[in-house]
């Protein structure tokens, strides 16, 4: 184990912030039990308009990834084409496969995704993810849970510009976004936090200039969150954190997050036209629905965000 102030520094947060317990020694959802059915009916009384906005990149070959990190783009197959005899009657029917890495496009990482110093969250062991999936933890459990109120904190209309690589979103900056928005940020909430750095794909088309660093929140938005009891953190980069994180540690925030407040995250959403609208309105909250895959024993899952004004 390093010992240097840096790690010491996620480990010591995440001590301070750890949620292992507060909803009993069997839980698995993490923050997610802090949307509640109440605030789920609260959150659908934001919906006045009608409008909704998919929030996910498209699933296909021309995906972000960039085969390096080992996962691919998905692959999507017919399997029964025109190609295949009809039913006596005349009657076609056609069938298809997609092969997906559940990781690879806009997408949720679960409470089995991470953990540091041998455990999971809330005290389950690393030896619960196997080859077979995860014993404890799995993705599973988070499938239809994500909806409720969400927020979104549009830090480049804040700034006047795109952030640039590695640059940090410090808590303050986020109060301040969500001070001049006029939007409060509470309990069970999902937010939204928007880069602009997923232009780097739906744009630029730069997949590795899009993996090779990103901007992003800093470590001492953890205590942020976790005072304000927020539930799930999305953002439009590709890991939610500035990386490379100060100090050469591999992804603290997500240690912190992931294994000791047991807060569930979700990576590379599409926030422009959401962002747009929300500013052409000046409201900043909706009723979200972030659903993933029902995999069992998985770490993560690709996911479908769709928000609602």
């Amino acid at each position: 184990m390093r010992a240097d102030a840096e790690t010491d520094g996620y480990r010591a947060l995440g001590r301070k912030l750890s949620n292992w317990g507060r909803w009993g020694p069997d839980d698995e959802l993490g923050t997610i039990n802090l949307i509640t059915p109440e605030r789920r009916a609260a959150a659908a009384a934001l919906v006045s308009s009608g409008l909704s906005f998919g929030l996910g990149l498209p699933l296909g070959a021309d995906g972000p990834q960039t085969g390096e990190s080992g996962r691919q783009n998905p692959l999507h197959l017919m399997t029964r084409t025109v190609d295949d005899p009809p039913h006596l009657t005349g009657f076609h029917y056609f069938d298809d496969a997609l092969f997906v890495h559940l990781q690879a496009s806009t997408q949720l990482d679960g409470l089995a995704h991470v953990g540091y110093d041998g455990q999971l969250y809330n005290g389950v062991p690393v030896t619960a993810v196997t080859r077979a999936g995860a014993a404890r933890l799995g993705v599973q459990h988070l499938a239809t849970a994500l909806t409720g109120r969400g927020v979104l904190l549009d830090i480049p209309r804040l700034l006047g510009r795109r952030l640039g690589r590695s640059e940090e979103i410090s808590a303050a900056l986020l109060e301040r976004a969500a001070r001049e928005q006029r939007v409060a940020i509470g309990a069970g909430d999902l937010l939204f936090i928007r880069t602009g750095w997923i232009a780097r794909i739906t744009e630029e088309h730069d997949r590795r200039g899009f993996f090779a660093t990103e901007p992003g929140l800093a470590l001492d938005t953890a205590s942020w969150l976790a005072d304000r009891d927020v539930a799930f953190v999305a953002s439009d980069n590709w890991g939610v954190e500035a990386t490379p994180a100060r100090g050469g540690d591999e992804m603290p925030l997500h240690c912190v997050l992931i294994r000791d407040v047991g807060m569930p995250l979700g990576e590379m959403l599409d926030l422009e036209a959401v962002a747009a609208h929300a500013a052409s309105i000046g409201r900043w909250e909706f009723f979200a629905s972030c659903a993933a895959l029902e995999v069992v024993g998985g770490v993560g899952s690709v996911l479908t965000p769709i928000v609602t004004f």
